[in-house]
């Protein structure tokens, strides 16, 4: 009797021991599963962390990138103003407010300062064309019509000037300049009259009705540079005349 109660306590010893340590195992592999389950979420965690991170960086870099500075190149008006008023004088010309009034033409960018300064052409600026005239005549009306600008012709205006000169008198430079080649024109009977360009940075004219000694190269203020042809033979009773032609149509008695 004593024996069984001995071996009972014996198994229900070793059951308890073999019951402890099936709990203490179960309760390792609890604490393994726990662990592995907080840990991967910080795995995980720690990788987005990371990943925010590196795009909030990435964002960042895209939102401190610094401009370019651009550089601000402000245009700069070149005034082409003379810087004095030597152009204006060599002219024979005075430089003076736009306000006064000038007896011949204002001529524009010939004089420094204020932009209401203006070159004064004064009349009679040119010197004369046609040797042994101490002054330029315009050409009185005759049978064959008159000599001033706009005067009436045929159809139409005379947009030119005539000049009284001598038949086969030499004709003079009214200012320094160049002749730039031969000028030809016709009128409705088909006559042609022979003439040369003479130019400078502010005049421009067709000289008509003169034979140039030449045609090209720079002439001086008072040079020769060719005669009158005549016209009586072909226009009796006319007056012996040079035809004088601003090239641009405008009205040149203000020099003459």
């Amino acid at each position: 009797m004593q024996l069984l109660f001995t071996n009972f306590n014996y198994q229900a010893t070793f059951n308890s021991f073999l019951f402890t340590g099936v709990l203490l195992i179960c309760a390792s592999e609890h604490e393994e599963r726990k662990g592995d389950t907080f840990q991967s979420p910080d795995k995980n965690t720690d990788t987005i962390t990371k990943e925010k991170r590196n795009y909030t960086r990435a964002h960042d870099r895209i939102l401190v990138t610094p401009r370019k500075k651009v550089k601000k190149t402000e245009s700069k008006r070149i005034s082409s103003r003379p810087r004095s008023d030597i152009s204006c004088i060599r002219l024979g010309g005075i430089c003076q407010p736009k306000r006064y009034i000038c007896q011949g033409r204002y001529l524009h960018d010939k004089c420094s300062g204020s932009k209401t300064r203006h070159c004064c052409m004064p009349v009679g600026a040119w010197s004369g064309f046609c040797a042994g005239h101490h002054n330029n005549r315009v050409r009185a009306c005759d049978s064959h019509g008159c000599g001033a600008f706009n005067s009436k012709r045929g159809n139409g205006l005379h947009k030119a000037v005539d000049l009284v000169c001598d038949e086969y008198g030499a004709v003079n430079a009214p200012f320094s300049g160049y002749l730039d080649g031969p000028v030809i024109q016709k009128d409705p009977t088909g006559i042609q009259y022979d003439g040369v360009k003479l130019l400078n940075d502010v005049h421009c004219v067709k000289i008509l009705n003169i034979r140039p000694y030449r045609y090209h190269g720079p002439v001086a203020q008072g040079e020769a540079f060719g005669y009158v042809l005549p016209l009586q033979e072909r226009f009796s009773g006319i007056t012996s005349h040079l035809e004088l032609q601003m090239c641009d149509g405008t009205d040149p008695s203000p020099f003459i």
